[in-house]
């Protein structure tokens, strides 16, 4: 059975996989017959892609998010499709509360202070001044094991938490009108694109704070780069509607902390997920169920 790979995976797991064709280039520059198992990572696996593995059986996404993998047009091949949930959740914790107290408190702008010397003489600088986490409200969008993890963290800072999710938990446009930092932990879906809209960005209170680190098409991009410009509220973002794309305008602005997409980015969960991504592929060599089978 041949595997192919659009890129290698760290951690000592990936060595446990018999011989995996690295591809030049994604997608393919013409069909590859024979190919059955595809692991991947943040590219389209749509339709087109499908054309070109006409043997494909199982693709195994690295990552919890699958948005790019077309899950129905696999189903509808008889191509089974996994993601690895569970192991990145603390990291993408650890990276949330990371660019709530980078953008609270200015540290990346500190940082800059000092580089530009432009730090003469006192400490007391008031551009520099920032905001307590202790007795500021957070509210979280996406209430699920990552939301939970945030949550815990936020609350040995002191602050106070409040949720939105399908099941309940508060109104979403109430959340984003009393919250003094909000952040997003929902999946990209037909339902969730595009969900942090113009209206509800203009929800949001003078001098709060929006996190992303789920996925940068749940806001309108566009819409939050016009509220960012304005210098009414500052943001923290790790993913952009069209990655590597970011919109030139934030490349500039003092109330905004720009990362290229790291959330998961630590050597222990990276190797983590390459266990979970080995697993779900030396389970399906063996004839056994899936760990971790994506079935929407």
């Amino acid at each position: 059975m041949t595997i192919a790979a659009t890129q290698a995976f760290p951690g000592p797991a990936w060595d446990e996989l018999p011989d995996v064709q690295m591809l030049e280039t994604w997608p393919p520059a013409e069909p590859l017959a024979g190919v059955e198992v595809l692991l991947e990572a943040v590219v389209a696996v749509g339709p087109d892609e499908l054309d070109l593995l006409p043997d494909l059986r199982l693709v195994a996404n690295y990552g919890v998010g699958y948005d790019r993998v077309d899950v129905a047009a696999c189903r509808a091949r008889g191509v089974a499709v996994t993601n690895t949930p569970g192991v990145l959740d603390a990291a993408v914790a650890d990276l949330t509360l990371a660019l709530i107290l980078a953008c609270r408190r200015h540290v990346v702008e500190s940082d800059r202070f000092v580089r530009d010397r432009r730090w003469e003489h006192g400490w007391a600088k008031p551009e520099l001044l920032g905001r307590d986490l202790a007795g500021s409200t957070l509210g979280l969008v996406g209430f699920g094991r990552i939301g939970q993890e945030v949550a815990r963290r936020a609350e040995a800072f002191g602050m106070r938490v409040v949720f939105h999710r399908r099941s309940g938990g508060v109104p979403l446009d109430e959340l984003l009108r009393t919250a003094d930092v909000v952040s997003l932990h929902v999946p990209l879906t037909p339902e969730t694109h595009g969900l942090v809209s113009r209206e509800r960005l203009a929800l949001l209170r003078d001098g709060s704070l929006l996190v992303n680190t789920a996925r940068g098409a749940i806001v309108d991009e566009g819409a939050l780069v016009d509220e960012l410009v304005s210098g009414r509220i500052s943001a923290g973002l790790d993913v952009f509607a069209h990655e590597p794309r970011v919109p030139e305008r934030l490349l500039e602005l003092p109330n905004v902390v720009l990362a290229p997409h790291i959330a998961s980015a630590t050597v222990e969960t990276r190797a983590a997920m390459t266990r979970v991504l080995v697993d779900n592929v030396l389970a399906f060599l063996s004839g056994e169920p899936l760990p971790n089978p994506v079935d929407r």
